[in-house]
């Protein structure tokens, strides 16, 4: 076998292996759905807000978005800051992506907790996402939710797959997003905020987070009902 031969099959395993991540979409658009994935960060940290994106893909096959394919697209935990936002800058700017976001901050997560925070910022986030497609009252739609519940008061069919960020297109391609808005968010942060490093650690609880807290006190964006239960 020549040496140009065999990189080309390599080549074509890598395309295939690659393709399988629009299995769930590619199913349900044989269907007649409308795909949306969605999923939120920061329901961990100490500090900030709870951010949700809602993704869909003008697409009704893996051929029509091979470009975004070729991004290298994959849940956003295994990715690089630097690709992360090299992805979110593709994304954002492709006319086949279309998407919304929802935000819910530090003092709302104190008032209705973590949980109920996450399924407020999701549901906006599809909102959203509808009130800009003039087609999605006549469209079906369904919603890919990363984890294990589904948006509230939402009128469409639903699925909650855990680890969904590794395992559906759309719904990664929404963690990315997400996982971008709020370490933006938390760069600005530390700028208002110096002396907590969130620009680090983006409001978890790392140990220079809890020093810092120690040190400084709490700030306006730390989550009360969080601080209450660590050791600081």
């Amino acid at each position: 076998m020549s040496l140009s031969h065999e990189k080309q099959l390599k080549k074509k395993r890598h395309t295939v292996n690659f393709l399988t991540g629009l299995t769930e979409e590619e199913k349900l658009w044989r269907r007649g759905y409308t795909v949306i994935g969605v999923d939120e960060v920061g329901m961990g940290p100490l500090a900030g807000p709870v951010i949700a994106v809602a993704v869909t893909i003008r697409a009704k096959a893996a051929r029509e978005i091979e470009d975004i394919m070729a991004l290298g697209i994959r849940d956003s935990k295994m990715l690089s800051e630097k690709k992360r936002e090299r992805i979110f800058e593709a994304l954002t700017a492709h006319p086949r992506v279309a998407w919304g976001r929802g935000s819910v901050d530090e003092k709302i997560v104190d008032e209705i907790n973590v949980l109920q925070a996450g399924l407020r910022a999701m549901q906006e986030a599809v909102m959203q996402l509808l009130a800009q497609r003039a087609s999605a009252a006549d469209e079906r739609l369904f919603l890919c939710v990363d984890g294990t519940r589904i948006v509230p008061d939402i009128i469409a069919d639903q699925r909650s797959i855990i680890a969904g960020d590794a395992k559906v297109f759309s719904i990664a391609c929404a963690s990315i997003i997400a996982k971008v808005l709020r370490d933006r968010m938390m760069n600005d942060y530390a700028k208002q905020y110096p002396g907590y490093g969130f620009e680090r650690h983006k409001g978890y609880g790392t140990k220079m987070h809890m020093e810092s807290i120690g040190k400084n006190g709490p700030c306006p964006i730390h989550r009360k009902s969080f601080l209450k239960s660590v050791s600081l």
